[in-house]
């Protein structure tokens, strides 16, 4: 049995004071024309949108900036910290995408950006994931998933890779579990002179091919209707970075 598999949460690890450190910026432009994307294929919004897995609420902002209410959920406390000092006014929830403290039908629209869905170690708990979002979803209303391009994940595997963080080493190791299902990427955080690490973390995503994500969501009665490979709306490639399906529930 793998490590990973011995430690299949992850996620409640990894998401704190070190990742932060390692991420202190993500891309604000990226987010901007992520949030604009998904609003002008939904349409019009009238109603709360749940932003899902919202992290540090870089996406929270630009969706408030166009005029919508959004109410952020992640497990992250430390992340949820940041998007509170972001902005105080942020409608922050602390919980677990597979059960989601919400009401039926209390949002007109649910996103989940930049690869935040395919973390669990069972591909039931994704689909309790996507149920969830159907549920707290109201008839017609959008949804949207960020996903990446599974075939250029492994096609552009980098295996290892080391960077300084201050006066630490970070080295990243890549790697394809489960006949190339999976894959893991494993953090080894050092002090500046230490031969062993001080800290390691993973991150594990199960690479869902694009037609399997179709099937995923229209069997929780989620109806695709558009799919791009980045964010500015260009249309879905094997060579693209991303993978992005928005539409709306059955």
């Amino acid at each position: 049995m793998s490590e990973t598999r011995r430690l299949p949460e992850w996620y409640r690890d990894w998401f704190g004071e070190e990742y932060l450190a390692l991420y202190p910026h993500r891309d604000e432009e990226e987010a901007r024309d992520g949030v604009e994307l998904v609003m002008q294929h939904c349409g019009r919004v009238d109603g709360l949108v749940l932003d899902l897995a919202c992290g540090a609420g870089r996406h929270m902002l630009h969706f408030r900036r166009l005029g919508v209410t959004p109410v952020g959920l992640d497990l992250s406390a430390s992340l949820l910290r940041q998007a509170r000092d972001l902005d105080s006014e942020m409608r922050l929830v602390r919980g677990d995408m597979r059960h989601l403290p919400f009401a039926d039908s209390s949002f007109a629209l649910v996103a989940n950006f930049f690869t935040s869905f395919g973390y669990f170690a069972e591909p039931e708990e994704d689909r309790r994931v996507l149920g969830e979002i159907r549920r707290v979803l109201r008839g017609g209303g959008c949804f949207a998933l960020d996903f990446l391009n599974a075939q250029r994940v492994r096609d552009g595997l980098v295996p290892r890779d080391e960077r300084k963080l201050g006066d630490r080493r970070v080295v990243q190791e890549r790697r394809l579990e489960e006949d190339g299902r999976v894959v893991v990427k494993e953090i080894k955080i050092y002090g500046a002179t230490a031969d062993r690490p001080e800290s390691v973390y993973f991150e594990r995503v199960r690479l869902y091919e694009p037609d399997e994500l179709v099937t995923l969501l229209r069997n929780a009665d989620l109806e695709p209707k558009h799919t791009f490979g980045d964010y500015t709306g260009g249309p879905a490639c094997p060579d693209c970075a991303r993978y992005i399906l928005i539409g709306y529930a059955t």
